[in-house]
């Protein structure tokens, strides 16, 4: 049995769908080699090579360099586009690779990627993904139970990417896309995975980062991480401290997100 078997038995044992029936395969392939890395588990070897995370295309990072002529933004023709198609995968992965601090990296589960396009040219990328296990400000927020997160945790997805291009600068920029994005993707969600997701979160890397622009957008700051990570069971905390942002797509949120 191959590793992609593997993880393919192993959702089916153990009831591993996603709310429109399928199996949440690659979910579950990160979560076996992550668990083999870390020396829980063995897994059969690999009958392919490392999957490459990020693949350069000459023509592609030509196009997301800086232009000669830097587009005047205006804010009333912004329009989010979702990410359709191997060609436009590539170039969200490029421009994310190029420019965003912590560059690209491949996403798990569910997810949605975005460009945002003033007068037809892209001004700025945003991804969502999978919301954080486990969050002890906004799990108290939320006053969940433990049965209750397991259950209802797909319902909060993570904005886990926020470009906006270094050579753009226009005022209310970055709030204004946060405001459409988060009109839209309800539906972006619903359409591609069969449900709705009732609250984002995001995470702010502190002090790189104050979250000017989420505040802006009136997404609500639940406090601070502890710097751990989801492996630091040795309470090392070796990684960055982020501030806790959400913002509700519903008001009763909590309800859905409580609900037994």
């Amino acid at each position: 049995m191959n590793r992609a078997r593997l993880s393919r038995e192993v959702c089916e044992r153990l009831g591993w769908r996603r709310e429109n029936g399928a199996l949440k395969d690659m979910s579950c392939r990160v979560a076996l080699n992550r668990m083999h890395a870390d020396g829980l588990i063995t897994l059969p070897p690999p009958r392919n090579p490392k999957p490459v995370t990020y693949r350069s295309y000459p023509d592609i990072e030509q196009a997301v360099c800086e232009p000669a002529v830097i587009p005047a933004i205006d804010l009333a023709t912004l329009t989010i586009d979702p990410v359709l198609g191997r060609a436009e995968s590539r170039l969200w992965n490029a421009y994310i690779e190029r420019h965003h601090y912590l560059g690209h990296t491949l996403m798990p589960g569910a997810q949605l990627r975005y460009f945002v396009r003033a007068q037809g040219q892209i001004v700025a990328a945003l991804g969502f993904g999978a919301s954080a296990w486990k969050v002890k400000p906004r799990d108290q927020a939320i006053g969940w139970t433990v049965d209750q997160r397991q259950r209802n945790l797909h319902l909060i997805v993570n904005n886990a990417r926020f470009l906006i291009l270094p050579w753009i600068h226009c005022p209310n920029l970055a709030s204004r896309i946060l405001a459409l994005v988060s009109r839209r993707l309800p539906d972006d969600w619903h359409a591609r995975y069969s449900y709705r997701p009732v609250l984002l979160e995001t995470f702010v890397e502190k002090p790189r980062f104050t979250g000017t622009c989420y505040k802006a957008a009136n997404w609500q700051n639940l406090g601070d991480t502890q710097g751990r990570g989801k492996l630091d069971v040795l309470h090392r905390h070796a990684k960055p401290v982020k501030s806790i942002w959400i913002y509700p797509l519903v008001r009763d949120f909590r309800r859905h997100l409580c609900n037994a």
